[in-house]
């Protein structure tokens, strides 16, 4: 499963919000959830559990608690999608942004040959 398959739920994409400045235990981010999206404490392990099966995050026991961190690899590859999407997008405005040159050029000639 490729990350952005399970970053398409609002839920999971503010998990991983919360791990972006490091690792976090899963009851403090359990509780992030419950605040902002009214869901329990299982909801919020269930949707960590997707989040690590689809290799997004990664999980170590420190004591009594789960702490939960981004795994860099799933980061590279939202970034490596996002950036041959935004070459597409990029092509295509340089060439509106021509388009509209052109446009106010033309505009421009036609005001002066009425003057």
């Amino acid at each position: 499963m490729h990350a952005l398959d399970v970053l398409g739920e609002p839920v999971r994409r503010r998990i991983v919000e919360e791990l972006v400045d490091g690792a976090r235990p899963a009851g403090e981010l359990a509780e992030v959830l419950h605040v902002e999206f009214g869901i329990s404490q299982p909801a919020a392990s269930r949707h960590l559990r997707v989040l690590k099966q689809a290799g997004v995050v990664e999980s170590a026991v420190d004591a009594q608690r789960r702490l939960y961190s981004l795994k860099p690899e799933a980061v590279e590859d939202v970034t490596a999608w996002a950036q041959r999407i935004s070459r597409f997008w990029n092509q295509r405005l340089d060439a509106l942004e021509t388009e509209i040159a052109r446009g106010k050029a033309a505009r421009r000639n036609v005001e002066r040959n009425r003057s």
